[in-house]
């Protein structure tokens, strides 16, 4: 397995993964604070798909991972928005 691939065994984190991998390079590759913020924005809508899943088990490792991979991801998606308000 490539090291970009997913180990998490979860159909919605499969199929957000891509997206959310595009648009954290689409923040780290934009050079205006605003540019990035509108990404972060984007980004906060795709981590939030995951986190509302209805096959979510709270007893099942991989939803557990998923979660926390996506909740990671929105917090740091509002440290971008939040460096917006201060620029």
């Amino acid at each position: 397995m490539d090291k970009t691939e997913s180990k998490i065994n979860c159909l919605t984190f499969q199929k957000q993964e891509q997206v959310i991998k595009d648009l954290t390079d689409n923040i780290n590759q934009a050079e205006r604070v605003q540019d990035k913020a509108g990404f972060a924005e984007e980004l906060q809508k795709e981590a939030g798909v995951i986190l509302d899943c209805l096959d979510y088990d709270d007893k099942s490792l991989d939803c557990r991972n998923c979660h926390f991979i996506a909740n990671l991801r929105k917090r740091t998606a509002n440290l971008v928005i939040k460096a917006k308000k201060l620029a």
